[in-house]
């Protein structure tokens, strides 16, 4: 408690023992004269002498309290005025001291950016470990004698090829959210560069709203793109000189969203569809439920569109 000239009218037992006072000797003494001069904070007289007109309230006041011998102590104070009828007004202060739950926050922030380094090392590493495997693969796809053989096998390196570049442009952001545009395009760059001839006959690419989602989410759905292209490249065009197009579209749509894949392909009329059994059926169907989405395909006479449609 505080009168009119800042002098200590009364103390707790919690603060004394805080801040190294005894009760019976700070009676009286003036707030600025307290210990060697550390309360002498000209900010917190001038709001004091607000708080005391009646013109203003220390509402959490932060400083750094700083004392010969101690580690300097972040202190939160609150003050207002006490009126008396035919008294003069008190202040009443209460201070909080918040060293260790600000050592608490800054400790827990760079933990997190240490996480944040560590986790983009780690992505690195993964999708760099997945090109060395994806080159083992087509080696030993252009030794193997066997056609069977060599057409699994290019098959395999084609899809861990295109999740290690997924891998990568996943890792370039810090941020937790992932612009679906961007990264669509770029997903469709990768796997067009590893599938697609030189010809220009067959073309790939992306469409999406301004929608962003957390890094996990992007990653299922780009694992659902390259599954679902992968298959439109293989089926859609047996022969491979005819002309031909792949889109991939993303969009809102109110609490949901839809993602199709869309060919003008031989379509599904001939009996050739993308979403024939196999690991990549299972691999989309497993995605789309863990997003809470559903599998829908559609003949689009000529080709053929499948879409995850579920919620955001």
């Amino acid at each position: 408690m505080l009168d009119d000239k800042f002098g200590i009218v009364g103390a707790s037992q919690s603060f004394c023992s805080a801040f190294g006072f005894e009760p019976d000797q700070i009676e009286g003494v003036a707030l600025a004269r307290l210990g060697a001069g550390e309360w002498d904070v000209p900010q917190l007289r001038s709001l004091l002498t607000a708080t005391f007109a009646g013109t203003a309230a220390v509402d959490a006041y932060e400083m750094d309290l700083r004392r010969d011998g101690h580690e300097p102590a972040c202190i939160v104070l609150n003050a207002h005025r006490l009126d008396y009828d035919g008294d003069t007004a008190l202040i009443v202060m209460t201070i909080t001291d918040v060293t260790s739950a600000r050592l608490a926050v800054r400790i827990r922030d760079d933990l997190i950016k240490e996480k944040e380094i560590l986790m983009q090392e780690l992505q690195h590493r993964v999708a760099n470990s997945l090109q060395i495997i994806a080159s083992v693969l087509l080696q030993s796809a252009r030794r193997v004698q066997s056609e069977e053989t060599r057409h699994y096998l290019r098959n395999a390196h084609n899809r861990v090829i295109s999740i290690a570049k997924l891998q990568k442009q996943l890792a370039v952001s810090v941020e937790d959210t992932v612009e679906l545009r961007q990264y669509f395009q770029s997903l469709c760059d990768s796997i067009g560069a590893s599938m697609i001839d030189d010809d220009g006959a067959i073309t790939l690419h992306a469409n999406a709203d301004d929608s962003t989602v957390m890094a996990n989410v992007a990653t299922s759905l780009g694992l659902i793109v390259t599954e679902l292209v992968i298959n439109a490249l293989k089926h859609a065009f047996p022969d491979r000189e005819q002309a031909g197009d792949v889109e991939v579209d993303y969009r809102t749509r109110g609490d949901g969203f839809v993602l199709s894949v869309t060919d003008n392909g031989v379509g599904m009329a001939k009996g050739v569809g993308l979403f024939k059994p196999g690991l990549g059926t299972g691999i989309v169907d497993a995605l789309a439920k863990q997003l809470g989405g559903t599998v829908e395909m559609t003949d689009t006479e000529p080709g053929t569109r499948v879409s995850i449609v579920g919620a955001s």
